[in-house]
């Protein structure tokens, strides 16, 4: 019984995958609140790595083509903060939740971010 326990932790572990190497220094949701209709606004997501290794940004996907991504290719030391800047181009009226989500070299599993508000005439 104890083996069979141990191995049920242990594949849970593995299903889990390692700790992420990146530290969000702040939420990993901005709320723009009202924005007027046909502007772009920008947000800067920070963050820091947490690993004993460098690493860089792959890449970033956005859920949709009214969010834009820019990012830093170089490699990011350690304990070095760099910082992701998504832009919304507010051009549809009405409350929006949008995800981008962010590909870290050696971890399988992407951060996701999150932009929300509501646009406004």
């Amino acid at each position: 019984m104890k083996l069979i326990l141990s191995t049920l932790f242990t594949s849970f572990l593995l299903l889990l995958g390692p700790p992420s190497k990146v530290e969000w220094l702040g939420p990993k949701t901005h709320e723009f609140g009202e924005i007027k209709h046909n502007t772009e606004i920008t947000h800067h997501f920070t963050f820091k790595n947490t690993s004993d290794a460098p690493f860089v940004i792959d890449n970033v996907r956005t859920s949709c083509g009214c969010t834009a991504a820019d990012w830093q290719e170089t490699p990011i030391l350690p304990d070095s903060t760099a910082s992701i800047e998504v832009i919304y181009d507010a051009h549809d009226l009405g409350y929006f939740r949008k995800y981008v989500k962010v590909f870290v070299s050696g971890q399988r599993k992407a951060e996701k971010l999150y932009l929300e508000g509501e646009v406004v005439p």
